[in-house]
């Protein structure tokens, strides 16, 4: 099967084989291809409502590429998911026709509720057994963060998706390169409002485990390590304590796109986005009390893949 995640800040594709059933209940997707470009769907649309066309332009170059692969590998059942961008724009048909003319499926606009359940699934399965339940998953997309409570054995508990993304909070508070302390102190107080809203909501604050998901997350993780390059292997499932994350989202703050860019893990089309995305994950382990976050590296991409088993 081939799943499609399309969100504010990139596009990434799966393509895999369901495990084999001898491989028990807590084995992974047998990865083909696993993909991901920036294309920054979502660029302006909290400020002017609507996606760009340069913007719509290159996702659709990403997705016609994307299409492709799913055409090579010959992958039974697609699946594109689209998220926070598309729910808040107000020319989404123009992005959802250029969509089914490219890979021949409508997106799914899914719901925050959908999008967190998706996330759900794809974090938990093969989480390590020190990993205590409940979880609290937090997905730190570009427009909105989904904060999901819930275990293996129930499910999702609660869920919900709130509008506190690194690409929304660069562009609505941190404007300066690097970001102002006025900036910086406008944003805290923006995060910290919507994250105690959503930590009340989900009950956040009655989980034991926190995991983290995206871009944001497992980039702030490899910084902790400090890794002299991107490694998913040894990213999925590390575990990072709050002083590395504080320390992390510190320095980030104080650098400018620049000086981030210089760092071996960093992903160009991160580099401006990712001090914002950092200063989300820091409020949230700190108004949920967390000492610790587990980064996945499977989220809501691999529940859309799970969705079509």
């Amino acid at each position: 099967m081939a799943a499609i995640d399309c969100g504010t800040n990139s596009i990434r594709l799966l393509v895999a084989d369901l495990p084999d059933a001898s491989a028990g209940p807590e084995a992974p997707l047998v990865d083909l291809s696993r993909r991901m470009e920036i294309v920054r769907l979502g660029q302006d649309v909290d400020r002017i409502g609507r996606l760009a066309d340069e913007a719509i332009e290159r996702t659709r170059v990403a997705l016609e590429s994307y299409t492709a692969q799913i055409r090579q590998l010959g992958a039974e059942r697609v699946r594109m998911c689209a998220t926070s961008a598309s729910r808040d724009a107000a020319n989404a048909e123009v992005f959802r026709t250029m969509v089914r003319e490219t890979l021949g499926v409508a997106p799914e606009v899914v719901s925050g509720d959908e999008e967190a359940r998706l996330s759900f699934t794809g974090a938990v399965r093969g989480l390590a057994a020190d990993a205590q339940p409940p979880y609290l998953v937090v997905d730190i997309g570009g427009g909105s963060t989904e904060f999901v409570v819930g275990d293996r054995e129930h499910g999702v508990r609660a869920g919900v998706s709130m509008d506190i993304g690194c690409v929304r909070m660069t562009e609505r508070h941190l404007a300066g390169d690097p970001p102002s302390a006025a900036q910086i102190a406008a944003a805290e107080a923006d995060i910290t409002a919507v994250v105690d809203r959503a930590l009340a909501a989900v009950p956040g604050r009655e989980a034991a485990t926190l995991v983290g998901l995206a871009g944001s997350v497992t980039t702030v993780v490899a910084l902790a390590q400090n890794l002299p390059e991107y490694d998913p292997a040894r990213i999925h499932h590390a575990r990072v304590s709050y002083d590395d994350v504080a320390r992390v989202t510190a320095d980030l703050l104080g650098k400018s796109r620049e000086q981030r860019l210089a760092y071996p893990v960093m992903h160009p089309g991160r580099a401006d986005v990712i001090a914002a995305g950092a200063l989300v994950l820091r409020i949230i382990m700190e108004r949920a009390g967390m000492s610790s976050v587990v980064a996945s590296e499977h989220d809501i991409l691999d529940g859309i893949a799970w969705s079509l088993a």
